[in-house]
């Protein structure tokens, strides 16, 4: 099978760098979470250690942290390429916004070296003025993806923050785990909200190499077939991701009917999986 087989699923936010973030501790881990992600038909895959956006303005620390980076996904790409020919292997960076200019000019930083770059607040708390910074990286002519935009505190209550930030020029990813409460009731609440208005543009596993956590592609997957949400899930998991790689804008996602029993049903589904 190539690995741009039109078929795979694609993965955009992962730390399966061995031994530079919190993420997968060494190559073994790496290969261990590869092969785990291509039996969930994931075979194209971005990974996206965490990295400061506050270093950008920082040269030399910028360089050291990059060429570290690149260093060790170097060895990870040349191991998965042995072991799973048919893995496409690139890199990105989870950026953290603790300043708000933050210098994408470096293409190592962005996925895959697109236009596209991955970006999440500090801390899951939302500073003033995020449309605005969002806007300004829009403008410097990147296109910014909020990471798990569900987990951030009090974005339950603020739900329309989301939709200033799509007006920014903004998509939002969020997490297979969210769907499944992973995180708690009230980031499951808000990623379900978010997918009921068609304000998600990707989903990803946001997974850490650790062989005891698990990935939710299946699980997330069928609480969304449980909803008729087929061609919603092809566009979020393959379609609109693989276009990142292609440096495409994501294709617009309909919203889910809205329909009576909706919540039941879905609390029904996770019921009867966790039983």
């Amino acid at each position: 099978m190539s690995y741009r087989d039109p078929t795979s699923l694609v993965d955009l936010h992962n730390h399966l760098v061995p031994g530079v973030d919190d993420g997968a501790r060494d190559v073994a881990a790496t290969l261990h979470s590869v092969e785990r992600m291509t039996r969930l038909s994931i075979r194209r895959i971005i990974t996206t250690p965490h990295i400061e956006g506050s270093l950008t303005l920082d040269p030399d620390r910028l360089d050291e942290r990059l060429s570290l980076v690149t260093e060790a996904w170097a060895e990870a790409a040349g191991a998965i390429g042995q072991t799973f020919p048919e893995v496409e292997f690139r890199r990105g960076h989870e950026v953290m916004l603790d300043i708000p200019d933050v210098d994408f000019s470096d293409p190592r930083i962005r996925l895959a070296g697109t236009s596209f770059v991955l970006i999440e607040w500090p801390r899951f708390q939302l500073p003033p003025g995020t449309p605005r910074v969002l806007a300004r990286v829009r403008s410097d002519g990147y296109r910014p993806i909020v990471a798990h935009p569900e987990r951030y505190s009090g974005m339950e209550q603020s739900l329309e923050l989301a939709a200033r930030w799509r007006e920014a020029g903004a998509y939002l990813q969020v997490n297979y785990g969210s769907l499944l409460g992973r995180y708690g009731e009230g980031p499951q609440t808000t990623a379900f909200r978010l997918l009921r208005r068609g304000w998600v543009d990707y989903l990803a596993s946001d997974f850490h190499g650790h062989p005891t956590l698990k990935i939710y592609k299946n699980e997330a997957w069928a609480a969304l077939e449980e909803l008729g949400a087929h061609d919603v899930l092809v566009a979020l998991c393959r379609t609109n991701p693989g276009r990142v790689l292609s440096d495409e804008e994501p294709l617009p996602i309909p919203s889910l009917q809205e329909e009576r029993g909706f919540w039941a049903r879905i609390r029904e589904f996770l019921t009867r999986e966790s039983a």
